[in-house]
């Protein structure tokens, strides 16, 4: 049970980021490239504060992997410039479409064993999202150029759920990736970000840090805690939940349409998440 809540947690502060970062951007408080500098800023200082007060900071600092901070760089940017033309519910959509593909093909890889009821779980799930992005449904027209960095994006997180899956500390790892990303997401700034920062509001960078330091440093460092407890292929499937949550987010704070006709596909997502988490019953395959 304690896993379940954990994951649900998780859930709620990843379709957060969607609902912050296209609020951010909407608003014209604050461009993508200094988004995604201060997201990635505000969540080594959220993480270094919380390995500080363990006293294990310069242990922490020596944790990460190359793999993890190029799949976070390449998460991390590729959402935030996605969102300059995708509303929050579509953008998470396409992002978890795309995460559980990759965490899917690489549970595969790996030859994880997976019951048939995880496999018509994960194929139910996958029915329901490609049902809310089907034209006239839920997704409407995807712009090209964010729909490909969205793809991008999804890539890179499923790759870094992927690398997580076997990290002793969590949080020293998270706080690593984070820190080593930094500089990358720096350098984007300095080549992309606006001419002149006093264009940047208060209320945009409000929105970066929260998504920083709250949603994702402290959101990442849970979700690197449960994905021990769970399959590679449960991961990406549980992880269909989040366009679901952030539709609901992007109509109540940010005015974004919500049909009717969406509900039904998004019950069908759910249905799917539900039937892949299931235990597995003795004597009964699959």
């Amino acid at each position: 049970m304690q896993i379940i809540v954990l994951t649900a947690l998780t859930m709620v502060a990843f379709a957060a980021n969607s609902v912050l970062n296209r609020m951010a951007l909407a608003s014209g408080g604050i461009d993508a490239a200094s988004f995604g500098a201060l997201r990635l800023l505000a969540g080594a200082v959220m993480l270094g504060l919380l390995i500080a007060m363990r006293g294990n900071l310069r242990r922490g600092i020596r944790r990460g992997g190359v793999v993890a901070v190029l799949a976070l760089f390449a998460y991390m940017f590729g959402f935030s410039f996605a969102y300059r033309a995708l509303d929050a519910g579509l953008g998470a959509l396409i992002l978890f479409g795309v995460v559980q593909i990759t965490m899917f093909a690489g549970a595969v890889a790996e030859r994880e064993p997976m019951p048939r009821r995880r496999w018509i779980g994960a194929a139910v799930a996958f029915g329901g999202l490609a049902w809310l992005l089907w034209p006239g449904q839920g997704g409407g027209v995807v712009d090209p150029v964010a729909g490909a960095l969205m793809i991008l994006a999804g890539v890179g997180w499923g790759l870094y759920s992927l690398s997580g899956r076997g990290q002793a500390d969590p949080l020293s790892a998270t706080f690593a990736n984070f820190l080593k990303a930094v500089p990358l997401g720096l350098g984007v700034f300095w080549l992309l970000g606006p001419v002149d920062v006093s264009s940047i509001t208060g209320q945009g960078i409000v929105l970066a840090l929260v998504s920083g330091a709250v949603t994702s440093g402290l959101g990442y460092a849970l979700w690197y805690r449960v994905l021990p407890a769970l399959p590679a292929s449960v991961a990406s499937v549980a992880q269909l939940t989040v366009p679901v949550i952030a539709m609901a987010g992007g109509w109540l704070l940010l005015g974004e349409p919500m049909q009717v006709g969406s509900l039904p596909p998004a019950l069908c997502v759910l249905t799917g998440v539900g039937l892949s988490l299931l235990p597995r019953r003795r004597g009964i395959n699959g």
